[in-house]
């Protein structure tokens, strides 16, 4: 992926995934989506959420993610990147 260069992969493509995918909204199905393991994806979502890019819902038994305004606006500007690196 050429935008390697500036981001680092998986954090990216969670937060993509996220701002892209609206069935992936649980960390498990975000996991498998973005082929991380779910310890992994458990850090980086709460690197995330120390940030305020995404938030925690509790329903019924399972926390939903959700991106906060200031997610959307940085994945939004990421996605941009990512299209002007396409060749």
């Amino acid at each position: 992926m050429k935008e390697e260069i500036f981001f680092r992969r998986k954090p990216t493509l969670i937060l993509l995934t996220l701002y892209l995918d609206e069935t992936a909204k649980y960390g498990s199905k975000l996991s498998k989506k973005t082929d991380c393991t779910y310890s992994h994806t458990v850090k980086i979502l709460k690197a995330f959420e120390k940030l305020k890019l995404i938030e925690f819902e509790k329903k019924g038994r399972k926390k939903m993610i959700k991106l906060t305004n200031k997610g959307k606006e940085i994945a939004e500007y990421i996605k941009k990147v990512k299209d002007l690196l396409k060749v």
